[in-house]
């Protein structure tokens, strides 16, 4: 008989989060948007939506720009997979108060709960450790994520959470949050990103003909 494994709800993990936040800058995405819009709400809530696999990069830039705030990434191990090499960024860069938590429930919940690549075979704490993160540790349940969560945030460097959640079957639906909002929120916080590329006037995009043309003024 097979035994059976169970995770952490990703509701019990946000409430330990959200008790110890503060000050923080959170980053938001994909799975995790939704719920935790419904537990904190700040003008320290950046959420990286449209862009998966971005938000420990968006997050980097954050606390690059402000390295008197700490910040916290709240990532999907779907998201994180498309974008591993933002562990060697990271580690490289070594924030100071960084804190990376990745919701670890096999499957890319937000598409369709398609199975993320290597399911049950690789760690995203190995490869945190492997990249130089300060500390990367892993969680089974709510209790012992808890019970360590304060020493986590006294340590000096980049550190992953990796924590083993249930997958969640919900309707996802755009955060009711205008860009301009985020925007707004971005450059309060250090002008991390650039939400919408605008394409410059027709005129400024002409080529000046070659000399000697029959074109050329």
């Amino acid at each position: 008989m097979e035994a059976t494994t169970t995770h952490m709800p990703l509701g019990g993990a946000l409430d330990v989060l959200n008790r110890r936040r503060k000050d923080q800058v959170v980053v938001s995405t994909m799975t995790t948007i939704a719920p935790w819009r419904e537990r904190d709400v700040t003008e320290r809530d950046l959420r990286c939506v449209g862009f998966m696999g971005g938000a420990s990069t968006f997050g980097l830039g954050v606390a690059l720009a402000r390295p008197d705030v700490p910040v916290w990434v709240l990532d999907g191990d779907g998201s994180l997979a498309m974008q591993l090499g933002s562990l060697l960024t990271i580690a490289d860069a070594a924030p100071r108060r960084f804190l990376h938590v990745v919701f670890h429930n096999g499957v890319y919940d937000t598409s369709g709960s398609q199975p993320v690549l290597s399911e049950g075979r690789m760690s995203f704490t190995g490869l945190a450790e492997g990249a130089g993160y300060a500390k990367a540790v892993r969680f089974e349940d709510v209790e012992s994520f808890d019970a360590a969560f304060d020493e986590l945030l006294e340590v000096d460097g980049p550190v992953l959470v990796e924590l083993m959640t249930e997958p969640v079957r919900r309707d996802y639906q755009k955060p009711p949050v205008p860009t301009e909002q985020t925007a707004a929120r971005s450059r309060r916080t250090g002008r991390p990103c650039v939400t919408r590329w605008r394409r410059p006037p027709r005129a400024s995009r002409r080529r000046a003909p070659p000399a000697g043309s029959p074109c050329a003024a």
